[in-house]
C-alpha cells in the first residue's frame, strides 16, 4: 500500500512544501509508505526552493484513477504453445484461475487453455469415446508427458495424429486386433508381455510403452533395433500411462484464440463495465509493447488498489489529483474554507485558520515532539512566505509567527532574507506563457449551483503588467468558456505594496455588481486586498448572493 501525500491541482508554493514536509512527519510517525507527490507542474520560485534545501520534487501523478495494473498478477502461470497440456494439468492450482495463458516464444499471449476444454478432451463424452484412443503430438512428447525414458530407438518430434493401443488381451486376440490397425500410425501400450511386443515389432508397430519400468529382455531390444520401432520406459501402471500420453498434445493445439486482452493502464471503472457480460475466465494483460505483463480474474476487478490519499492544502474534489473519487482519503490537512471531499470512513481531518498548511505542518511535529530536519524547516518557512507574503498576509495569525520564529532558528535563516530570494525568483508574467499564468495556481469553486475559478500571481510590481493586460484578458476567457464557468478571475498580487489588481471575465449580471474601483476594461483595483482564500473568496461569494 503506498500512501500519496498531495496538494491540490495547479500546485502553488505552500501546496507542494506542505506535502513534503507531511510526507516526513508520517514516516517519522511510523508511516513508511508516506510518498510526498504532486498532480501538476511546479514553477521556478518552488523549483529555486526545491534546490536550495537540497529536497527533490514530489512524484508526479496526472491521476490516481485505480487502473488494471495496480490489482493483476504480475508473477503469471502460464505454459508455451509447443508444450504438451500435461504440463498445464501440473500447473492448475499454482493460481486461481480455469486456466492458463498460452504465450509463444516472445511472451506475447496467442490464446488460453481452459481446464474446461482440457477436461472435456481428456474425459470426452460417451457418443465420442473413440476419439480418445488419437492423440496429435511426436513421440517426443508423449514421452515427455508420460514422464518416461527412452530405451532403444529414435524419438520421432513430427507432430502427427496417434492411435494409442493398448495391448490388455491374450495373443491370439491381438494377433487379429493388429490386422486392424493403422500400424504406421500406432502407439502400442503394454507390460511385460514380451510375446505382445514381439509380435508388433514384426508387425511394424513404430513405437511401444513398456509400463512399470519393465525391462525388455535382449531378444526383444535387438529385435526392436533390426526393425527400427522406438521403445519407451513408463513409471507408472497401463492405465495411467494411457492417460498421460492423451495429454501429449501441445498447448498451441488445445487454445482458443478468440479472447480479450486488457491494456495495463485501462481504469478498474471502465474495465468492469465492459467485461461484466464476458464468460472470459481470466484476461491477460498487456503492456504499452504488446507482451503480457499480467492477468486478470473478474475477482480482481473487485479489489481496491494499493493505493490511498492524504489531502494537503485543499479539501475539494474540484481541487483534488483527478481519480481521488476513487480511492480511499485517510487524512486532510487544511487551512481553506471547508468543501469537504467524501470519505469511505471517519478519518483524520485537521483544518485551522492559519496563513499556511506549513503552519500546520511544522506545529505537528512541534506537538509530537519530533526534531524537524534543516531542510524541511527551510521548505516550511518557503510554504508559509509564499502563504501569507511573509506574515503580511491578513491571513497570517500568531500561531504563524510563533512557528516561522521556531523553523528560523532551525535554519539559522531570517524570513525577510528568505522572502527576498523567493520574490525576486521568476516573476510570472515575465516567465509563464499567457495561458500558465491562468492555470499555474488556479482553483476551482463551486457556491449555489455555481462553479467558477480564480487565479492568482504574486509579482513584485505591476511594471510588467500592462504589456499583457489584453492578452490576460482574452486567455482568461478562453479558459472560461472551455471548462464553461459562470466566471472566472485572475488576481495579480504586488507583494510590495501589498495591493492587487483583479480580472474577471464572465456574466454581465455578475461583474457588474463587483464594487471596487474599475481598472480598466474587465478589472478592478484592490488597494489592500492580497489574500484570496481571507479577502477575495468572500467577497465573491457574497456578490454571487447578491444575485439571488
Amino acid at each position: 500500500m503506498k500512501t500519496l501525500v498531495i496538494g491540490h491541482r495547479n500546485p502553488d508554493m505552500d501546496s507542494i512544501c506542505s506535502a513534503i514536509g507531511y510526507a516526513e512527519f508520517k514516516r517519522a510517525t511510523g508511516m513508511e509508505s508516506a510518498v510526498a507527490a504532486r498532480c501538476g507542474n511546479t514553477n521556478q520560485r518552488i523549483d529555486f526552493a526545491l534546490e536550495k534545501f537540497g529536497l527533490d520534487s514530489p512524484v508526479f501523478f496526472a491521476d490516481v484513477y485505480p487502473r488494471i495494473e495496480d490489482v493483476m498478477q504480475r508473477n503469471v502461470v502460464s505454459i508455451h504453445r509447443d508444450a504438451p497440456v500435461y504440463q498445464a494439468m501440473t500447473r492448475f492450482g499454482e493460481d486461481k484461475f480455469r486456466g492458463l495463458p498460452v504465450v509463444d516464444d516472445a511472451r506475447n499471449c496467442i490464446g488460453l487453455l481452459s481446464a474446461f476444454k482440457l477436461g472435456k478432451y481428456l474425459f470426452p463424452p460417451i457418443e465420442n469415446l473413440s476419439s480418445s484412443r488419437i492423440v496429435e503430438a511426436s513421440i517426443a512428447h508423449i514421452r515427455d508427458a508420460i514422464r518416461g525414458m527412452l530405451i532403444t530407438g529414435r524419438e520421432d518430434t513430427v507432430v502427427r495424429p496417434r492411435t494409442l493401443v493398448v495391448a490388455a488381451m491374450l495373443t491370439e486376440s491381438f494377433q487379429k486386433r493388429l490386422e486392424q490397425l493403422d500400424i504406421p500410425s500406432t502407439v502400442l501400450i503394454v507390460g511385460d508381455r514380451w510375446n505382445i511386443q514381439e509380435l508388433s515389432i514384426i508387425a511394424g508397430v513404430p513405437a511401444i510403452i513398456i509400463t512399470n519400468n519393465f525391462s525388455p529382455p535382449d531378444k526383444i531390444l535387438a529385435l526392436a533395433q533390426e526393425h527400427g520401432a522406438t521403445l519407451l520406459s513408463s513409471p507408472h501402471d497401463t492405465a495411467t500411462t494411457t492417460l498421460l500420453a492423451r495429454a501429449a498434445v501441445t498447448a498451441g493445439q488445445m487454445l482458443s484464440p478468440d479472447f480479450a486482452c486488457i491494456p495495463g493502464d485501462a481504469t478498474l471503472r471502465q474495465t468492469r463495465s465492459d467485461l461484466a457480460l464476458s464468460s472470459q475466465f481470466a484476461f491477460p494483460v498487456i503492456g504499452a509493447n504488446g507482451r503480457m505483463q499480467g492477468i486478470i480474474s473478474k475477482g480482481d476487478l473487485l479489489r481496491p488498489a494499493p493505493r490511498e490519499l492524504i489531502l494537503v492544502d485543499h479539501n475539494e474534489l474540484t481541487q483534488a489529483v483527478a481519480g481521488a473519487e476513487e480511492v480511499p482519503i485517510i487524512e486532510i490537512l487544511d487551512h481553506h474554507r471547508i468543501g469537504v471531499a467524501p470519505t469511505q470512513q471517519p478519518i483524520l481531518f485537521v483544518n485551522r485558520p492559519v496563513g499556511s498548511t506549513s503552519t500546520i505542518v511544522a506545529d505537528c511535529f512541534r506537538q509530537a515532539r519530533i526534531p524537524i530536519p534543516k531542510p524541511i524547516a527551510g521548505l516550511l518557512m518557503c510554504g508559509m512566505i509564499s502563504d501569507t507574503l511573509n506574515l503580511t498576509s491578513p491571513t497570517t495569525t500568531q500561531v504563524d509567527r510563533e512557528i516561522m520564529e521556531e523553523l528560523s532558528k532551525i535554519c539559522g535563516i531570517q524570513p525577510s532574507d528568505l522572502a527576498s530570494e523567493i520574490f525576486s525568483v521568476g516573476s510570472p508574467l515575465l516567465t509563464l506563457t499567457t495561458k500558465n499564468v491562468i492555470t499555474a495556481d488556479c482553483k476551482e469553486y463551486e457556491e449555489r449551483t455555481v462553479v467558477f475559478s480564480v487565479s492568482q500571481i504574486e509579482e513584485i510590481s505591476f511594471s510588467q503588467l500592462e504589456k499583457k493586460r489584453s492578452e490576460l484578458i482574452e486567455e482568461l476567457e478562453k479558459y472560461r468558456a472551455s471548462h464553461n464557468y459562470f466566471f472566472s478571475a485572475l488576481l495579480v498580487t504586488d507583494v510590495n505594496t501589498q495591493n492587487s489588481i483583479l480580472f474577471v471575465r464572465g456574466s454581465e449580471s455578475f461583474t457588474r455588481l463587483i464594487g471596487f474601483p474599475e481598472d480598466g476594461s474587465d478589472s478592478w483595483r484592490l488597494d489592500g486586498i492580497v489574500s484570496r482564500k481571507k479577502q477575495l473568496l468572500p467577497y465573491l461569494t457574497q456578490t454571487l448572493a447578491r444575485m439571488a
